[in-house]
């Protein structure tokens, strides 16, 4: 019997210990957070602590059976996988994910297509407090104190410097820190040269850097400079600026995933969001019943995909 008692006690102490800590959390999936903000101006502080409550910290059944990181119920239009969980009533439908980021990507999804949050993507990605009591206020939660635990966390753990802009260089990196160590195979075309390549999107990728021109990037990786412009859709005469991205073949149709909106953000263009997607150009304005070249306004919800 003692030893049963010994070994029960070895297992609840490893359970113990084995249980994810609230800085971990954060580490491990703040760059899907960030991602997230760059799409729809969301605060990546807002996004991740919601996470942490919700998830407990990435440690509840649900979290880590379902990947379900936002504990969002199925509803009458959710197509995917789902599982069951006693919560305000028992055995209740909630989403299932293949993926943790699938489920940061479909939380954006569903703040953003339901309409009591529209007023939200109004407020500035640098006004989470604003944010955490638009949520409260909208009913995301029934804890009367929502608002003021997710700016706890914040404030606590000083997310808010999640919340600022990042160049494409910066998002590559934090695609290769994702991706951890199965982004350095193959990640070399040219043997001859020190630039590493990203995938991006699922597409092989590369940062711009000073000096570079369609020309030398071309020969760089075996391609040529009109390729590089087609695959990029940038226009004859065009000269690639320093951190931009360039992808090193053919982009998609549609955004890849869950990924089927984006609002505009101060300074995006339709070129830039095209990059950010690793989308054709033309697809975007085609998906979004625009003329090619019309500008955007802040704002403007763009489809990623077909409805």
């Amino acid at each position: 019997m003692k030893y049963v008692l010994l070994l029960i006690f070895g297992l609840l102490v490893f359970t113990a210990f084995s249980q994810q800590t609230r800085t971990q959390y954060i580490e491990k999936y703040q760059l899907i957070a960030i991602e997230e903000m760059q799409r729809t101006g969301i605060p990546a502080s807002v996004k991740m602590a919601q996470a942490c409550l919700e998830s407990g910290d990435g440690n509840s059944t649900m979290a880590r059976q379902s990947n379900n990181h936002f504990g969002i119920k199925c509803k009458s239009n959710w197509t995917g996988s789902r599982s069951y969980f006693d919560d305000e009533e028992r055995n209740e439908c909630f989403r299932k994910y293949k993926t943790v980021e699938d489920s940061y990507i479909d939380h954006t999804n569903f703040l953003m297509s339901n309409p009591r949050y529209n007023s939200l993507f109004r407020l500035s990605s640098a006004d989470y407090t604003g944010w955490a009591r638009g949520l409260k206020k909208a009913g995301y939660a029934t804890d009367p104190a929502y608002d003021k635990k997710v700016i706890e966390i914040i404030e606590l753990f000083q997310l808010w410097q999640l919340d600022r802009k990042i160049t494409f260089e910066e998002m590559a990196q934090l695609d290769q820190q994702r991706m951890g160590p199965s982004f350095d195979k193959n990640l070399l075309i040219n043997p001859f040269s020190s630039r590493k390549i990203s995938f991006h999107n699922e597409l092989k990728s590369a940062i711009v850097r000073e000096g570079d021109t369609f020309e030398i990037l071309a020969q760089e990786f075996g391609l040529k400079g009109w390729e590089l412009r087609k695959f990029n859709d940038y226009p004859d005469g065009y000269h690639p600026q320093p951190g931009e991205i360039i992808y090193l073949q053919n982009k998609k149709g549609k955004a890849r995933g869950l990924y089927k909106l984006h609002v505009v953000n101060e300074g995006e263009s339709m070129h830039y969001i095209s990059q950010f997607y690793g989308m054709r150009l033309r697809s975007l304005y085609r998906l979004n019943h625009l003329h090619y070249g019309d500008p955007v306004v802040v704002g403007l919800v763009l489809n990623l995909q077909k409805k």
